[in-house]
């Protein structure tokens, strides 16, 4: 009796293409079977920890010891910043209208833009191209002065990563995780490169001003995102990933409320006509 195939490999006999579709390195599945990253699923679960677990998915590296802790910190610092940010005020709104949880996560997430929720991508952008030029044999403090220079001709005069317009004397997130990330560095696990590089930019931008900018939550952030070997754009996702945290509590918060089409403002205020 011919042994019999499975609908993968049949498949793959009636129409090669069809499997060429699609190709991933992240999982492969079949009937009864998932691997994740070559893992089977039943081995990673009560294993791992979720952060290791994202960066398991996303690089396919597993991440221990001091450099997972710094991904779980950073993503446990932005999980929230109320309901004044857009983002979350989002959610609550489309909630309030009546669409399903997963549609007012979804509405917040989409709120997550270039100038909410992307300066830490622009950060790490921003410490690369420093880092490169160090590497390049540019002096330190030049190569901050250059890069800032070069950042501003490209992208304006917005330095992300420093001051906050809320948090005026301190971001409260940002001296912990600089404190992880410091010991960190005495532990050998990152080199402190991007830290030393984040404070140098923070010390170039004081000496400009004339005032103090402190470090935010997205410099810091960004700072262990780049210790710890993320590209840009992965950065803005694990950002995307730790507000959604925020974004559902939200969402859920106000579902329990059972308010109905809650806008932006109080009913009794109008706004500005101009015509």
């Amino acid at each position: 009796m011919a042994k019999k195939t499975s609908k993968k490999n049949r498949a793959r006999d009636l129409d090669p293409d069809v499997l060429e579709w699609w190709t991933t390195s992240i999982i492969d599945m079949e009937p009864n079977r998932i691997k994740i990253r070559g893992h089977e699923i039943e081995k990673l679960i009560g294993a791992i920890s979720f952060p290791q677990m994202v960066w398991l998915m996303a690089t396919g590296e597993l991440i221990t010891g001091w450099r997972e802790m710094l991904l779980e910190s950073a993503l446990v610092a932005a999980v929230d910043h109320g309901p004044q940010a857009p983002s979350v005020a989002a959610a609550r709104m489309a909630v309030s209208c009546g669409v399903g949880i997963n549609n007012a996560m979804a509405s917040g997430v989409n709120m997550l833009g270039d100038i909410h929720g992307g300066a830490g991508q622009q950060a790490v952008e921003l410490f690369r191209d420093i880092s490169e030029r160090l590497d390049g044999g540019v002096e330190p403090n030049q190569a901050v002065l250059d890069a800032l220079e070069n950042w501003r001709k490209k992208r304006g005069g917005f330095i992300p990563g420093y001051g906050h317009r809320f948090h005026k004397e301190q971001d409260p997130r940002s001296p912990r995780l600089l404190e992880l990330v410091d010991k960190a560095v005495e532990e050998e696990a990152i080199s402190g490169r991007f830290s030393a590089i984040a404070r140098a930019v923070e010390d170039a931008l004081a000496a400009e001003k004339g005032i103090k900018l402190p470090m935010n939550i997205d410099g810091a952030t960004a700072v262990i995102f780049a210790e710890i070997g993320c590209s840009p754009i992965l950065a803005r996702g694990l950002f995307c990933l730790s507000r959604s945290v925020g974004i559902l509590s939200h969402a859920y918060e106000q579902a329990e409320e059972g308010t109905r089409n809650k806008g932006p403002t109080p009913p009794s205020y109008g706004w500005n006509y101009e015509g």
